[in-house]
Order: structure tokens, then sequence, then C-alpha cells
């Protein structure tokens, strides 16, 4: 449980700290090598949501029938052993150049950090491993008991930990998975990851192209409390 004084920064993982378009785009050409790789990546971008509505899939189920809904509309054929290969790659998934030298800093300024993720446990603990920096809680969709956007990651994470809400910053790069949900709907502090150089009139309390300046942000968001 947290101390009153804890700073916490919770992080989106795919997106934000680990770059899922890549790696989903090079499991669907490894698929599809002739087909066109943005269209592939942009079909499973758009179908994958409607999947996770459910909210009791096991990720690696969401992956299956997204790339099945992918092979249905754009009329490619797929393998049923081959239904699990986006999955299957998750793990290899390259980590954003910066985010292990940010995370760092972060732990060295006394930030706690966790990271919510839509995800599988094991499979977040491969993405974690990769990353190579120690985090302090993660909360997958099989422990909120969703998939965000609903608001299940914050609440089961605020469980947990006993975070004080005016102590915590999210991270994220989605607008729709997690700055919409934090920032505009639960009203809490957030940092948009505009990697895409996107548009938006979503609240937000900082926005940055990548992690490079979050901890000189956080700290400028949040300052350490002085002891009384």
């Amino acid at each position: 449980m947290s101390s009153p004084g804890d700073r916490w920064a919770t992080f989106d993982c795919y997106g934000t700290l680990v770059d899922w378009e890549t790696g989903i785009a090079d499991a669907l050409t490894g698929l599809w090598p002739d087909a066109d790789r943005p269209r592939l990546l942009e079909r499973f971008a758009g179908a994958e949501p409607g999947i996770e509505e459910d909210g009791t899939l096991p990720y690696r189920e969401v992956l299956v029938r997204t790339t099945r809904m992918v092979a249905s509309t754009e009329g490619l054929s797929l393998r049923a052993e081959d239904e699990g290969v986006v999955a299957a790659s998750l793990p290899t998934w390259p980590v954003f150049p910066e985010v292990p030298d940010v995370l760092r800093a972060l732990r060295s300024r006394g930030w706690s950090l966790a990271i919510l993720s839509n995800t599988d446990p094991d499979l977040l603990a491969a993405s974690i491993e990769s990353i190579g920096v120690s985090i302090d809680r993660a909360v997958t969709a099989a422990e909120a008991g969703s998939y965000k956007p609903a608001h299940g990651h914050w609440e089961k994470f605020f469980e947990l930990t006993g975070a004080q809400r005016d102590r915590h910053v999210h991270v994220a790069a989605s607008l729709f998975h997690d700055i919409a949900p934090a920032a505009g709907e639960m009203g809490l502090r957030a940092v948009w990851i505009n990697r895409k150089a996107e548009i938006t009139n979503l609240p937000r309390d900082a926005e940055l192209l990548d992690l490079e300046g979050l901890p000189e942000e956080l700290d400028r968001l949040m300052p350490t409390r002085t002891p009384e």
C-alpha cells in the first residue's frame, strides 16, 4: 500500500512503451506478405476494440478473433494453425528506444511505476522483461475484469495500491483507450504521448511527442512534498 507521500505514474504499455504497430504489422505481413501493410494494420486496429467490448475474453483470444476478422474482411486465407501468430509475436514487439532510460530516471526521482494494460498477465510480463526496468504494479484486463476504455484498470490500480488520486498521473498514447476515460471521464491527471502528431480537444495536463522530457514534466505537475 502507498504512503501519503508516494507519487505514482501509471502507463499504458502498447503504443506508449512498446511499439505495438510495428509488432502487429510485422506479424500480419508475415502471414500475408503480398497484402498492403498499412491497410492490414488499419483493419486490425479498427476491429480490435469491438471484440474487446465483451470484457471477458483473454487477450490472446481477442488477437485470434481480430486476426480472423482481418482475414475475412480482406478476403485473405488463414490456416487454423496460423490464427495465433499475432499473439505469439507479442513478446517480441519492440520497446520504444527512449523508454528504459526514462523509466529508470523516474525511479531515481522517487516515482512509483505501474502499467495498466489491455493484455494477459504473462504477455505483459514478457514485455516488462523486454523493457528491463522494475515495475511496482501491473494491472491487466484479467485483473480489471474489463478492457479499457472501461474504468476497471484505474479502479483496480487504486484499490491495490492505495494510491491517492491527487498524487497520481496517467501517461498514455491512446486517446480512445486512455486519455478519454482517464482525463475526460475520471478527471485524473494525464500526459498524452502524441507519437503520431494528432490533434484532439480532449483534456490533458501535458503533451509530449515521446517519453523524452517526461521526468521533468511529471516533476512539474507533481513536485515532491517537503517534509513537515
